[in-house]
């Protein structure tokens, strides 16, 4: 994945200043709504998690370099309503037509918001492959990090992490693969370990050479070290 969105490690973008005073959750009133109205016709069931954090990362780079954090979920979502059907660009600008959406019987209602969202979305699965590493395994995260099976496809290993050489903490058991999922492929699932990497094999010149980073990784991002 080399789109903009991936900035982790990256030099060149000024560092994170935390805001010393606690922050409102929502710092304006429709970031509130953003974020209900995503959640809402995620209900809809016309897309995944991964698809949804795919959509964002497809912005155009220009989009999302100044857009705001918020601004990138409206904006994605506006692209999945209509790339899955569910509504038109005319409908989007208030010219489409009117009557009940034929999705009307699956909005979320108030009453099961806080259900809903403490059930949540599991991703583990009892389906898939065995796990080939074991805990204490040196591994190595493939190069460069990239979908293998969409190119310029969603992946979840960071391309700060490509190449490194790492030791296994843990197996997580068997886990939905985004790389799969985000693009109608199937959940695939397959192994996800936590791997611990020594950020001297990370970057170039880390303040803390013996600080580590831990990662949780797919089977088919990793090889023997």
């Amino acid at each position: 994945m080399t789109r903009v969105h991936d900035m982790g490690g990256r030099f060149g973008d000024g560092p994170v200043r935390p805001d010393p005073e606690q922050a409102p959750v929502f710092a304006a009133d429709w970031h509130a709504r953003a974020l209900a109205v995503t959640l809402a016709a995620g209900a809809l069931g016309r897309w995944t998690l991964d698809e949804s954090r795919h959509a964002r990362e497809c912005l155009s780079p220009a989009d999302y370099t100044r857009f705001s954090y918020y601004e990138k979920w409206i904006a994605a979502l506006a692209d999945l309503l209509v790339a899955k059907g569910v509504l038109s660009r005319d409908d989007l600008t208030g010219h489409g037509g009117g009557g009940a959406h034929p999705l009307a019987g699956r909005r979320l209602a108030a009453e099961n918001v806080a259900r809903t969202l403490a059930r949540g979305g599991p991703a583990d699965r009892d389906a898939g492959p065995g796990p080939v590493f074991e805990a204490g395994q040196a591994v190595r995260a493939l190069r460069p990090a990239a979908n293998r099976l969409v190119e310029g496809g969603h992946t979840r290993l960071p391309a700060y992490a490509a190449g490194a050489q790492g030791y296994v903490l843990r197996c997580h058991g068997n886990h939905v693969l985004p790389d799969s999922n985000a693009h109608g492929l199937g959940e695939a699932p397959e192994p996800l370990y936590s791997v611990r990497f020594k950020a001297a094999q990370l970057w170039a010149a880390p303040e803390h050479p013996d600080d580590e980073v831990i990662l949780d990784l797919w089977q088919s991002y990793l090889e023997p070290a």
